[in-house]
């Protein structure tokens, strides 16, 4: 029988390349997994962060057969970016891809007496045939999920085949309430002496269809007669077993937990879960937490799962990789519809190892997952427009796509369209799903231009089924004011920012999901934006899990079913002035507001509930009231409030935009831009610009005025990109930049010369 033994206890690990140990290191670090070496630097706002080659190392037993022939893999959960696996001073196996499962059969290195030497040498060193190459967030490395050692006999169920579990279960709803399941085994080293037998049992444990089937010919069907359906609401799972038999006498055993579900999604009508309209609206989610990285326990993530279970949310993007398996079984249990993709983002590395890094890691993704019920959609890339379009980058995705449809012909694709992707292009109509990250609002334009682009994109192209697979702006709960503003970071804007976006995808059902980027802020060693370097703060939970920010509850209001209300700004906690305005979240139909215990006001309204009072000196305290669900805060009433309340660059920010017109003097900006021969302008890329240290410069003051983004060479966000032309970050910005701010930075470019 199978055994499965867990080697997370006990490890030596040495941050550096110190190379393969001869023996079990006594001056190395001893650490448990999971681990990561960038818990902290990853995300501490030092903008730089250990990335090369570590060493870890372990001594066990080799597990005894009691066949005597049997065999013994290594499975690693996950190892950031890339590994080599080594036993007894040998080298075993090396595996690209940071975020997926991966086995060594290791059985004829083990020694049959005494310890064993296990080393794994990881590294998360950039690399150009691994994926993800550039992108806005830490590429953590390390054992982070965990090791395991699986003894098995001769005969057994693949261990092998792109880490997947051995078994494949395909569950179909009949029209008379049954189910059919089809149902794959795959065995390695079998005879004719051998058959796979298949049970499949219900919640409650009682078996409701069974099948025999020889062992290499391991595919069958069985019908459950009165089916019950996986649900968001009640997200029923059977539970399918595979033995492995040699007559009287079990080899080995494998179990799988399935839902049954079907789905399908329109243009016109958005998506619909077992025959009922469902319009997704969820949160992505990144796997790391404060100062752990992404060396996160299975508690960890079934926590996580659970905060975006009492937000109301139905859906979950899992960016921009393959997650836990403790998180796809989370989701499968708390009823999320989830979209799980690889790390095809920002931009295609043209080596064509690196598209099979991405074939690889796809296989891996979609096979390690299939049985997995919550999963309806794959996703092959993100923002992958950032470094430009070519026709190789199109026929990659092509293939990509053909090959999800080969491996699983059952679900969904989708892509993760950056903002500026054309309505109209070559990038359409490659996935059956489609998406766009837009940040109108935070990063370009005006919040108001997300409902209109939609309606667009909607007219042009009727036959896409559109979504939002990411939106969001930084929260930061240090700042707050009575007049919040785009890029002030402030608790209150981003609330603001989220009320408004709730309520574009509440009046459009038809977008099939939108997604809020980010449940959680998460780590970015390159970031260094609202004061809180390291870190991207678009999360409507702080990374800690301590906060939920004001903008969280307002999703609460319009996805819950349990009753709620929530006083925001409660953290603008000194107010100045004559009167102050006290914004209400519930989803009940009125609000009633108490302050020291006089009734203020009682309003009727549509999730956001306004009221403009007027506090006492001092203390005051603030209950509102919706039906049996309440909420307190206290405000202090000050003659001036904190100075802490605003970020500095708020005022500074507008300075420079005015300086930066002030430089350009009496130029035109309205006669038609120029493009000199031998100058440098804004059709140029950025490493074309960052030859000239003086037109860099330029473009990355520009940058910081616009978006308030820093960017420098080599570091993360300028690596994603490096490879855009400027032209296009100026679109990208659009009415966030001033009339005459893309002129005036060409004026100031065509004055350099190309060297």
């Amino acid at each position: 029988m199978r055994n499965i033994m867990n080697l997370n206890r006990d490890w030596r690990f040495i941050k550096g390349d110190a190379g393969l140990p001869k023996s079990l290191p006594d001056n190395w670090q001893r650490i448990d997994l999971p681990h990561t070496w960038n818990a902290v630097d990853g995300q501490d706002g030092k903008g730089e962060y250990y990335r090369g080659q570590c060493w870890y190392a372990k001594s066990f037993e080799t597990p005894k057969q009691p066949l005597g022939d049997g065999r013994v893999f290594l499975e690693v959960l996950a190892a950031g970016q890339q590994a080599s696996v080594y036993i007894n001073g040998k080298e075993l196996a090396y595996h690209e891809g940071g975020y997926s499962i991966f086995r060594v059969d290791i059985t004829d290195a083990c020694r049959q007496e005494g310890d064993n030497l296990l080393a794994i040498a990881c590294s998360n060193a950039d690399k150009s045939s691994v994926y993800p190459q550039a992108a806005d967030f830490t590429f953590y490395g390390g054992l982070y999920r965990g090791v395991n050692l699986i003894s098995v006999p001769n005969v057994h169920f693949d261990l092998e085949y792109y880490g997947g579990p051995g078994i494949m279960v395909t569950p179909k709803p009949c029209s008379c309430g049954s189910a059919l399941l089809t149902m794959k085994a795959y065995v390695k080293n079998a005879d004719e002496n051998f058959t796979v037998q298949f049970s499949v049992k219900d919640a409650n444990g009682t078996e409701v269809a069974s099948a025999i089937r020889p062992a290499d010919r391991v595919k069958t069907e069985v019908l459950i007669p009165d089916a019950k359906a996986w649900e968001i609401d009640d997200p029923y799972l059977y539970t399918v077993t595979a033995v492995l038999l040699r007559r009287n006498e079990v080899y080995d055993e494998v179990t799988t937990r399935v839902g049954i579900r079907d789905f399908e999604c329109d243009p016109n009508q958005g998506f619909f879960l077992n025959g009922t309209p469902t319009p997704l609206r969820g949160v992505s989610r990144h796997q790391d937490m404060l100062y752990q990285g992404n060396a996160l326990t299975r508690e960890d993530h079934f926590a996580d799962a659970k905060i975006i279970k009492e937000l109301g949310a139905n859906t979950v993007r899992l960016a921009h990789y393959q997650h836990s398996q403790d998180f796809y079984d989370a989701c499968d249990e708390m009823g999320f519809v989830v979209w799980a993709e690889i790390p095809f983002i920002s931009a295609m590395n043209p080596d064509p190892a690196a598209h099979e890094n991405c074939i690889s890691q796809l296989k891996e993704l979609v096979i390690q997952n299939y049985n997995h019920p919550s999963i309806c959609f794959w996703g092959i890339s993100n923002e992958i427009l950032i470094g430009g379009i070519s026709e190789q980058l199109v026929e990659n995705h092509k293939e990509l796509n053909r090959l999800c449809k080969e491996l699983d012909p059952t679900r969904l694709t989708a892509i993760a369209h950056v903002t500026m992707t054309p309505i109209e292009g070559a990038m359409h109509g490659i996935t059956d799903l489609e998406s766009y990250n837009h940040y109108f609002g935070w990063y370009g334009g005006k919040m108001e231009e997300n409902g209109p682009w939609l309606d667009h994109f909607h007219q042009v192209q009727p036959d896409i089924c559109l979504g939002v697979s990411e939106y969001g702006c930084e929260g930061i709960v240090t700042y707050h004011g009575p007049n919040p503003a785009c890029k002030d970071y402030s608790e209150e804007y981003q609330a603001l920012y989220h009320e408004h976006m709730a309520k574009v995808f509440a009046q459009r059902p038809w977008i099939w999901s939108s997604y809020v980027w980010n449940m959680f802020d998460f780590g970015c060693a390159a970031r260094n934006e609202g004061g809180v370097a390291g870190r991207n703060n678009k999360g409507l939970v702080t990374m800690d899990r301590k906060i939920k920010k004001d903008s969280y509850y307002i999703y609460q209001a319009y996805w819950s079913k349990e009753p709620m209300v929530h006083l925001c700004g409660r953290r603008y906690a000194q107010r100045a002035g004559e009167t102050t305005e006290i914004r209400v979240y519930s989803n009940q139909p009125n609000v009633t507001l108490r302050i020291n215990g006089e009734k203020i006001g009682e309003k009727s309204a549509e999730k956001v509930f306004i009221f403009e009072v007027a506090l006492k000196d001092g203390f005051n305290h603030v209950v509102a009231e919706a039906g049996r669900a309440k909420d307190s805060m206290t405000l202090e009433k000050v003659r001036e409030e904190p100075a802490i309340y605003v970020l500095p660059e708020v005022n500074e920010r507008a300075e420079g935009v005015a300086n930066w017109f002030q430089q350009a003097g009496d130029l035109d900006l309205k006669a038609p831009m120029e493009f000199p021969e031998g100058k440098y302008n804004i059709k140029d890329r950025m490493d074309e610009i960052e030859k000239s240290p003086e037109a860099f410069a330029i473009v990355a003051q520009a940058v910081k005025l616009a978006m308030n983004m820093e960017i420098k060479p080599g570091h993360g966000m300028y690596d994603m990109l490096k490879s855009m032309v400027v032209e296009d970050m100026v679109k990208m910005a659009g009415s966030m930049m001033p009339e005459g701010f893309a002129e005036s930075l060409n004026a100031k470019l065509i004055k350099i010369d190309k060297k």
